[in-house]
């Protein structure tokens, strides 16, 4: 398999996860939007909301298997291993329930791209720093209008080698792939770890600081 098969089975995905998280297609499971209305209606600030929300999903995110079985994924265009699978659809539906949170329109596709940069979690910073797009600061609406079609492109490119790298690091495809069973669980702590990563990343990047 090439670098460039696998980067495209990574955000083909990537695109599949995002949209069943949105539109809410997996049996038993909130969408993104009715996730974040459960926590927008609790109390505190913005700030205390999103990282209740952060805080319950390191814990799905700790036990993938629990979607493993629903039979959702079978459903998938392109063959990732579940355990993988499993905990793209968590750390994307908690991106996207915070972008959402945070005012952003799931629906444009700008917001879906940076949605899908939040997962390489520190090295985020990197891949939208050339577009103007500081994490930490207030994504403004200015700033998204500055995102053309082109940058999308250039940026879904740079996430995707991020993602196939991070996998290859932590040998979550091979060993998946192998014993599926074993990688789960060797996983998990990992899976924790980067999904609160990730989910502060994202915080820092749709939500302003209250």
């Amino acid at each position: 398999m090439t670098e460039k098969v696998t980067q495209n089975k990574i955000m083909a995905a990537l695109d599949w996860t995002y949209e069943k998280a949105v539109e809410g297609g997996i049996p038993g499971l909130d969408s993104a939007i009715e996730l974040a209305d459960d926590y927008i209606n609790s109390d505190g600030t913005i700030t205390d909301k999103v990282n209740s929300l952060i805080r319950w999903q390191n814990t799905k995110a700790g036990t993938s298997g629990f979607i493993n079985g629903l039979g959702g994924f079978a459903l998938m265009p392109v063959t990732i291993p579940a355990n993988i699978t499993s905990v793209m659809y968590v750390q994307v539906r908690m991106i996207a329930a915070i972008a959402h949170m945070g005012g952003h329109n799931l629906k444009d596709d700008r917001i879906k791209t940076l949605v899908y940069t939040c997962l390489c979690g520190n090295a985020a910073k990197d891949i939208i720093k050339d577009i103007g797009i500081t994490v930490g600061t207030k994504l403004t609406q200015q700033a998204i209008k500055n995102i053309s079609q082109e940058v999308i492109v250039k940026i879904n490119q740079a996430v995707g080698f991020r993602l196939i790298t991070k996998f290859g690091q932590t040998g979550a495809i091979n060993l998946g792939k192998a014993v599926p069973i074993i990688g789960g669980l060797i996983g998990a702590t990992f899976d924790s770890v980067a999904t609160n990563t990730i989910g502060n990343i994202a915080r820092d990047t749709f939500v302003a600081k209250v």
